[in-house]
């Protein structure tokens, strides 16, 4: 009993140590005795375990304070590699990263998302290609993240509230991406990524109360609370493209939602059209805007509109700090939308609106959440499966 309590004490030193060295990056024996608390001699037994598992090496000595030089150690890069991939409908993106998160290899196309079998194909087309970059195998990969519109019914393996995936709500469907690489998987959505993606690496930094809204070909939002992302019961939180905000009908197109429907990209473009603006994108319109058109202008001030009347409600239910605009939509014409938004929201909502900013990651932000979400979940997977109580 004591030889056993003893190995899962020094288990725990040595995890307490992994940690703080994941999050401090290079640090010295006195400053992981001062973060965690442990002795200098428990530090030194940890970090001696940690490098012979391969965990954490010393890279050279921090100069320049008075007294000897300290001896700095980091996490080994080589410990363990995430593959973090996000599936939208007109574009996939995917990024290899080691296990301190430098990207060693990244790809983006244009996505084959006609059917589930082109799209499965080509992500793993791509993440051999990423792989063969690296000079790394499939087995080498800790884990695997991929970041999806919809919810992931685990129950039928089918994605539901994905309309833009055509298929994918077929059951057994997600199953299938195992076969991208022969690696642990896990499956989010993906507008919840950008959100953990925005906290970690743009404007949500050190903000516990905010939400990501993501427009473009599809609408929903990632909500963080207290700093932690929230799902809700069944994973279906920030499901907004849902609000019955706008015209019409909601039941009309219940396979988008109303909100969705009137302004998402489509919803945007159909406007234009039936006010007689020749316009083949979102951005053609948007571009239009900038440029003074009259009819533009008026669509750009009924996007505005719906989109303000959107977020009072989450307003009027979340209280947000911060509201941060993402997506095709949100990323492009952001500069459009952002201040007039957040003016008209003000004479919606009885208390004072959030702040509400353009995301300051765009494009990367579903990937970058995923790059965190792999990073947090290999680090405890490598300790766990190379450290174990003696």
């Amino acid at each position: 009993m004591t030889a056993n309590t003893t190995s899962l004490l020094r288990v725990m030193n040595e995890r307490a140590v992994f940690g703080e060295i994941f999050r401090m990056g290079r640090v010295s024996r006195p400053e992981l005795a001062q973060a965690t608390g442990l002795s200098k001699p428990t530090i030194s037994v940890a970090l001696a375990d940690l490098e012979r598992a391969k965990l954490v090496r010393a890279v050279g000595l921090r100069t320049g304070n008075a007294g000897r030089a300290a001896l700095l150690y980091e996490i080994r890069p080589q410990a363990g590699w995430v593959l973090a991939i996000d599936v939208g409908r007109n574009y996939v993106r995917l990024a290899l990263a080691d296990l301190i998160g430098d990207i060693v290899a990244r790809r983006d196309e244009q996505s084959r998302a006609e059917t589930p079998h082109a799209l499965l194909e080509q992500l793993t087309e791509i993440a051999a290609a990423l792989l063969a970059d690296a000079g790394l195998a499939a087995e080498d990969i800790t884990l695997s993240v991929f970041g999806t519109p919809g919810i992931h019914d685990k129950e039928t393996g089918a994605l539901l509230l994905a309309p833009n995936l055509p298929g994918w709500e077929l059951p057994g469907v997600v199953d299938r991406l195992a076969e991208v690489v022969a690696a642990p998987y896990v499956l989010e959505n993906d507008v919840d990524l950008a959100a953990v993606g925005e906290g970690a690496y743009g404007l949500g930094q050190g903000v516990s109360h905010f939400v990501f809204v993501s427009i473009g070909t599809g609408i929903g939002m990632g909500v963080v609370i207290d700093g932690k992302l929230y799902r809700g019961s069944r994973g279906a939180a920030g499901e907004i493209s849902y609000l019955p905000v706008g015209e019409g009908d909601p039941r009309v197109n219940p396979g988008r939602g109303m909100f969705e429907s009137v302004a998402s990209a489509d919803g945007v473009v159909a406007l234009a059209r039936r006010l007689g603006l020749d316009s083949a994108t979102a951005k053609d319109v948007f571009d239009a805007a900038r440029a003074g058109d009259p009819l533009a202008a008026r669509v750009l001030d009924a996007e505005i509109d719906h989109i303000a009347h959107a977020l009072a409600g989450v307003t009027a239910v979340l209280d947000p700090e911060l509201v941060v605009l993402g997506g095709g939509i949100g990323a492009q014409a952001g500069d459009l939308l952002a201040g007039r938004v957040a003016e008209r929201l003000e004479a919606l909502v009885a208390l004072r609106p959030p702040r509400i900013e353009v995301s300051s990651i765009g494009q990367d932000a579903v990937l970058l959440g995923a790059l965190a979400v792999g990073l947090a979940a290999a680090r405890d997977y490598v300790f766990e499966s190379t450290v174990t109580p003696g």
